[in-house]
Formats: C-alpha cells, sequence, structure tokens
C-alpha cells in the first residue's frame, strides 16, 4: 500500500511473515544440534510406529450408486456365498486331465472352505463322471481353476494370509499339479516391490548433477541427506494412517518419488540462495535466516500449490483416487518442513566450510557479477537492463528469445504439438495382468486360464436378472425373451444359459469376452450388456438387470473417472490460476502459466500414449505387448505435473518481477530470471527427470507409466516450456504481463512470496494501466 505522500509502505502482514521465517532460518542454524537431533528423533520414532503399527496398502475400494455395485449386492441377498469379491487358485497338470488327481483337489477345496474370510468355494471338477461340466475345467481337463468368493479384498488381508492358502493346496503340488493363484488373490502373493534400486539410481545421477551443476560436495550431500530423512518420515507418517484407513497398493511408491523430487527441489533452492550470501559476505546464521525468509517462502507458496493440486483430486468423488492425492501430499509437507527447518540446521553445521571440499569451483545462485558501468540505457530502447552487471551465456539467450519472440513461441508451439498428436487417440482402460511380468504368479494364472478357456475367461461378467417384481406366471416368458437376446452377442465368447436362484427371486449367468479384460471389445461389450441387451429384453416386465464382477466394477470406475476428468482439470486449473495471480498480482502472467502448463502436460500425456498404448519402445521399458493407459494415471499426473510445474514457475517468475519492479524494464527482466535461475532450474529439473524417469523399473506397469509421464513432463517443462515458450510470451507480453485491475488488486490478498528482501521496490496498482503506480524505493 501507499503513503498519502504516494511513497509505497510494506505490508505489515508481509514483513511479519517474512520476520517470522527470518528467525525461523536464524534459529535452526545457531541450534543446529537441537534441531538435527529432533529429526532424527522423529526419523527414529516414526519408522519404529510404522514397523508396529502400520497399515498394509491394498486396491480394496468400493464404487457405491454403481450398478456393479448394487448387482453385487442383489446377488449377495438372494445367493448367499455368490456375493463378495472371487479370485481364483490356477490349476494345470500336463502329464494327466485333474480328474487324475480328484481325491487332492477335493482335500484342496474342502481346506479353502475353512479359511477366514471365505464365502464359497467351488470345485473345477464335476461332483461325479456323469455329472454336467462345471464350466470351470478346460476341454481337454487338464486345467481348471477352484473359484473361491472371499467377504472382503484378499489384498487386504496381509501376506500371512497366503500361508493357509498355500497349507490349503499343497497336497496337490504334491502330486505335481501346477499351482497358481489368479486375480486378487494373486495380486496379494506378488512379491514386495523393489523400488530401493530405482531410489538408489536417482540418488547417483542426482549426487552427479549437483557436483557438475554447483561444485561442493557438502553442499551436493545436504539436499540429498534432507530429502531422504523427508521421505522416510512422510512415509512412515503414511503407513500410520494406513492403519486408519485404506490406501492403494502403489501409494508408497508415489509418495516416494514425489518426495525425493521436491525434497531435493526446495532444499537445493535454499542452499543456492544461503551460499550466494555467504560470498556476499554474510555470516552463515544470518545466510541461512535469509535464505528461508526468502527462497523459503517460495518454497512454502510452491508447496501450498502442489498440495493444492492434489487435494484436487477429491472433486472425483472417489476416495481411491483422493487417497493417492493425499499419500503423494505427506511427502511434500515433510519436503516443505525439513527445507524450512533441517536445510538451515545443517548450513548452520556445515558454517562457512561448506565449499572446503569442492570438485569445479563452486557456484551459487547465479546472480549477475557488478560491472565498473553500466551497459543499458534505461528505457531508451536497449533491452539490457542497466543494471550495471556482466551477463553469462542465459542472459545473451534470452536476448536472442526477445529479438525474434515470435520464431520461438512457434518453434515450442510447434515442438509441443507433435508430442502431443498421439494424446488424441488415447484409450483409458484397466490394465490386466496379462502385462504383468511372468515372475508374478498372477501373471501365469492368467496364462493358463488363456490358454485353457480363451482370454476373456480371465474377466467374465455376471448378469444379473431382479425378477421379484415379475409375476410367477410371466417369468417363463421372461426367461425365453433374455435368453434369446443373449443369443450370438457380439463380441462376446459365450453366455451361460441363466439359472434361477434357489429363491426365484434372480436370473443370473456368465458372459465371457471374446477378447482380453483390457481389450477395447470388452469394454464395448460391457456397455452393449448393460445398455442395450439386457434393459431392451426386461422391458416393460418390471426386471432389474445388471452385469456385475470384478471386470464390471473396473469398466464403471472407468466410466465415472472419464466422466470427471474434465472437472478435475478445470478445478486445479482454477485454484493454481488463483494462486500464481494472488502471488504475482499479475493477470496475463497467471493465465500465461496456466495455458502452458496444460500444453506440457498434453504433449507428456502423448509420449506416455506412443509408449504403453501404441508400444513405440515399451518391450525395452519390461512392458509385454501394447496396454491401454490406466484410468486414473492421466488424472493424478495433471495434478502432481500442474503442481510441480509451479515450483519453477515460482522460482523464475519471482526473480522476473524482482528485476521489473527495479527497473521497469520488461524485457531485460526476462533476460535477469532467466540468467539468474537457469542453472538451478535446469540442475532441479534433471534430478528430478533422473528421480521420476528411475522408477521405470518398477515391476508394476502403473508405477512405470506414472514415472515416465512424470519424468517426461518436468523435461519438457523445464526445456520446452521455461526456455521458448515463457520467455517468447512474457516478451510479447511485455508490461501487460503485470497488468491488473484495480478492482481486483483490491479484493485479492496480500501475499508477500519471498519476504521483504526479495522485492525492496513494490509495485501497487493505482489504475488499470500497465506499469501505472510503480513507487520508487520503500523507506
Amino acid at each position: 500500500m501507499t503513503s498519502q505522500s504516494g511513497t509505497e509502505v510494506k505490508d505489515p502482514g508481509s514483513q511479519v511473515g517474512a520476520g517470522r521465517l527470518r528467525r525461523l532460518g536464524e534459529w535452526c542454524a545457531r541450534h543446529f544440534i537441537t534441531v538435527i537431533v529432533l529429526w532424527l528423533i522423529a526419523l527414529g520414532g516414526l519408522y519404529g510406529l510404522n514397523t508396529a503399527f502400520g497399515g498394509t496398502y491394498s486396491d480394496n475400494f468400493s464404487l457405491p450408486g454403481t450398478q456393479s455395485d448394487d448387482g453385487a449386492r442383489v446377488l449377495a441377498r438372494h445367493v448367499p456365498g455368490a456375493g463378495g469379491i472371487g479370485a481364483q487358485v490356477v490349476l494345470h497338470d500336463a502329464r494327466r486331465p485333474l480328474t487324475g488327481v480328484r481325491s487332492q483337489v477335493d482335500r484342496a477345496v474342502g481346506s479353502l472352505r475353512t479359511l477366514p474370510h471365505v464365502l464359497s468355494v467351488t470345485s473345477p471338477l464335476p461332483s461325479t463322471p456323469s455329472a454336467p461340466p462345471t464350466g470351470a475345467l478346460s476341454p481337454d481337463g487338464r486345467t481348471g481353476y477352484i473359484g473361491i468368493q472371499f467377504n472382503a479384498n484378499p489384498t487386504s488381508f496381509g501376506s500371512s494370509y497366503l500361508h493357509g492358502v498355500d497349507a490349503a493346496v499343497q497336497p496337490l503340488r504334491a502330486a505335481g499339479v501346477q499351482v497358481e493363484y489368479g486375480g486378487l488373490l494373486g495380486e496379494l502373493a506378488r512379491p514386495m516391490p523393489a523400488d530401493l534400486t530405482s531410489e538408489a539410481i536417482g540418488f547417483a545421477v542426482a549426487v552427479i548433477v549437483l557436483l557438475v551443476g554447483f561444485g561442493s560436495i557438502i553442499g551436493a550431500a545436504i539436499p540429498l541427506v534432507t530429502a531422504l530423512i523427508g521421505v522416510i518420515v512422510g512415509v512412515s507418517c503414511l503407513g500410520l494412517i494406513a492403519a486408519a484407513t485404506t490406501f492403494a497398493s502403489v501409494s508408497p511408491t508415489l509418495a516416494t518419488m514425489i518426495g525425493l523430487g521436491v525434497g531435493i527441489d526446495y532444499a537445493l533452492f535454499l542452499i543456492t540462495r544461503h551460499r550466494q550470501r555467504l560470498m556476499d559476505g554474510a555470516d552463515p546464521v544470518t545466510a541461512a535466516g535469509g535464505a528461508v525468509a526468502t527462497s523459503g517462502r517460495a518454497v512454502i507458496v510452491s508447496g501450498c500449490t502442489v498440495i493444492v493440486a492434489l487435494a484436487g483430486l477429491y472433486v472425483s468423488q472417489v476416495s481411491f483416487i483422493g487417497k493417492l492425492g493425499v499419500a503423494a501430499a505427506v511427502t511434500v509437507v515433510t519436503a516443505v518442513a525439513g527445507a524450512i527447518t533441517l536445510v538451515p540446521a545443517l548450513l548452520g553445521l556445515a558454517g562457512r566450510r561448506i565449499d572446503r571440499y569442492w570438485v569445479r569451483r563452486p557456484v551459487a545462485e547465479g546472480d549477475p557479477a557488478p560491472a565498473p558501468a553500466p551497459k543499458g540505457r534505461g528505457r531508451t530502447g536497449r533491452t539490457e537492463p542497466a543494471d550495471g552487471a556482466v551477463h553469462d551465456g542465459w542472459h545473451r539467450y534470452a536476448q536472442r528469445v526477445e529479438r525474434r519472440p515470435w520464431w520461438f513461441l512457434l518453434a515450442g508451439l510447434v515442438a509441443v504439438g507433435v508430442l502431443a498428436i498421439p494424446l488424441f487417440s488415447i484409450r483409458l482402460g484397466h490394465i490386466d495382468d496379462g502385462a504383468d511380468p511372468t515372475s508374478f504368479t498372477d501373471r501365469r494364472a492368467y496364462d493358463l486360464i488363456s490358454a485353457g478357456f480363451g482370454p476373456g475367461a480371465n474377466g467374465p461378467f455376471i448378469l444379473v436378472v431382479d425378477q421379484s417384481a415379475v409375476p410367477l406366471a410371466d417369468r417363463p416368458a421372461l426367461a425365453s425373451r433374455l435368453q434369446r437376446a443373449l443369443t450370438d452377442v457380439p463380441d462376446a465368447a459365450g453366455v451361460t444359459p441363466l439359472r434361477p436362484s434357489a429363491d426365484g427371486q434372480l436370473l443370473t449367468g456368465t458372459a465371457i469376452p471374446a477378447g482380453a479384460p483390457q481389450s477395447a471389445g470388452t469394454t464395448t461389450l460391457f456397455h452393449h450388456l448393460k445398455d442395450d441387451v439386457l434393459p431392451g429384453a426386461v422391458s416393460g416386465t418390471g426386471a432389474r438387470t445388471y452385469v456385475t464382477g470384478t471386470t464390471a466394477a473396473m469398466e464403471d470406475f472407468l466410466d465415472l473417472i472419464t466422466s470427471r476428468l474434465p472437472l478435475i482439470i478445470g478445478v486445479v486449473v482454477a485454484l493454481a490460476f488463483v494462486i500464481i495471480l494472488i502471488v504475482f498480482r499479475g493477470l496475463l502472467v497467471a493465465l500465461k502459466a496456466a495455458v502452458l502448463n496444460l500444453l506440457s502436460i498434453a504433449a507428456s500425456y502423448g509420449v506416455v500414449v506412443a509408449v504403453f498404448q501404441w508400444g513405440w519402445g515399451g518391450p525395452s521399458l519390461g512392458i509385454s505387448g501394447t496396454v491401454p493407459i490406466e484410468s486414473y494415471v492421466p488424472m493424478m499426473m495433471f495434478a502432481i505435473v500442474f503442481g510441480l510445474s509451479m515450483d519453477y514457475e515460482v522460482f523464475l517468475l519471482a526473480r522476473v518481477q524482482e528485476s521489473w519492479l527495479r527497473t521497469h524494464e520488461s524485457k531485460g527482466s526476462v533476460a535477469l530470471g532467466l540468467e539468474i535461475t537457469a542453472r538451478v532450474i535446469s540442475c532441479a529439473a534433471l534430478i528430478m527427470v533422473s528421480v521420476f524417469a528411475a522408477f521405470i523399473l518398477s515391476d508394476n506397469i502403473v508405477v512405470k507409466m506414472l514415472g515416465l509421464g512424470l519424468a517426461v513432463s518436468v523435461l519438457i517443462d523445464a526445456t520446452i516450456v521455461r526456455l521458448l515458450l515463457v520467455p517468447a510470451v512474457m516478451t510479447l507480453l511485455g508490461e501487460s504481463a503485470w497488468w491488473l485491475p484495480r478492482w481486483l488488486d483490491r479484493i485479492l490478498p496480500q501475499v508477500d512470496r519471498e519476504g521483504e528482501e526479495a522485492a525492496p521496490y513494490r509495485r501497487s496498482v493505482s489504475d488499470g494501466r500497465p506499469g501505472a503506480g510503480v513507487q520508487g524505493p520503500s523507506h
């Protein structure tokens, strides 16, 4: 705000906030032993509590209100033991038909029935040699499956549950029968994700980048140590939360991936500012306090932006998706906390010895070095700011962009457009077990069923017709109509005859898709049965129809996510736009940030589609064939990437705006901001890319997909967007970039993104004209 004389007065709230951060940073640097000990206590205590009392992770979720969930509930009420969640124990004997081991099969079925959580168990063998086949035995009799219905998702039972299953099928294995666990039981039997390799690779690349980029060995170690401690603390907290509520199995990996990336970045932003202050002559405690008061505030703003974007996932109204956002947000919180407390403590411990050990001459944030005479000419037409500084190649590069902004803008748009082309053919779906490594038991079970019964037998649809409202005399005619309608259904390998339940209130049957559960034909069959075939057959009778089962639930989940994805995108974009608008108080700056982030995300989507759906390079990444894009991956990518890209946006725009407030030169400010931040942003982005890309080594296809998508997104954002599009757009916008209507300026809350030190010259908007109301230095 301004005084009556026109001299601008600092916002007291901003000064108080920056003063508190300064005092926090100085206190942590001065009392570094206390802070480090407290963090180590938290690390050991939370890790121990998580080991003792932490919960388990499973993909156990329900979709109340969907027709598949309603159908499962109707089936459970009328057919005891038929409801619940199904899984299979797949049997194969290459030497003889399974009827040759009937006694072992019967013993295994009997033992499985006694296990906890089991509702029913069905044998693949007919009760007598003359009885009709059960449908669970292949035509050659060598492959079959024991069907098990559980009262909950088996993946939530814990790995110890498998001891009972293994004991039950031991007689079959002793007889030489191959036994594999299919479906959700097979997911429970998967080996624990070995993500330590990915983390180690990410760390190794980060070490190299930090040493090459900044030279100092101690300066490189601090971001890695703080990020690792923050991730362990965050994942331990997540495990304790998981004891009270269910999180998806991918949650800890996702949290680790995000925590490492942002943890290293946030620490790096503070350390570079701190080391620049040391080079300028400040003592270590004062330098650490100043770094927390300036870059620490930017870290808090960036962290809040990431958390807000992740919170936007709750717009999906699917707790499974919302909790994935919570899992990632937990490690973002610990990364921010570590950056503003543990980092200054370690800086205080290092003192002026931070650059004692180095592999190349240490460099800091990259502030231009003073020159003996100013080069610029103020507002006379030279684009170089009159700051009397010696500039490097990044500044000269920015000036090239300024001379031909339309060419650089066009080049960036073409590059992004080409990468985004595959996005127009994206097919969302659910990745089935056929894409897993053959070392997984559920993959081997999938292959046995495909060979014995066809690929569609891995994802059957259960057809349920509730005829309780149909008069008894009309029910035979209804059954005939349904049977005719279910004859020769496209994309179906076969449909079993509908049979009445014991109480006569339901008709139930099974539809076997012609293709694999993840194929487009299976999705088409699901919608055809649900929307056309069954409703048409019972029209006017009062009967109600459902298509249920595990595959049907996945298809309903896909429909739900697809319908709500545009809403989530709109909410996240709007929230991020508002945050940037409040922080930088420039309408076109905020709009530019939102649009360019949308473009970079579209390009990263295109790369993911090309690799996984088109199969370009998929085999080299350990992917078996082509797969659809997992339904919730685009949603997760959007929230995470949109939040992470704001880290670099805030860091770059803070320096551009700082120079703009001092010189009033829009072009020179872009060049200076790019010059100051280029090294830090490039190194931070390279580290984050390496951390994300390392998770492509995971056996989990969804983790591979997220790792590749996030790595490509950050790479595009740090190269095409930051080096081509942002300087070109900011140059073309000129002073208009910082324009803000007076009425909007009055209603927006005042937020100082980097404290009073970072912006000694403040801008107030006295009217709606660009650049109006710029005041001189505050006193």
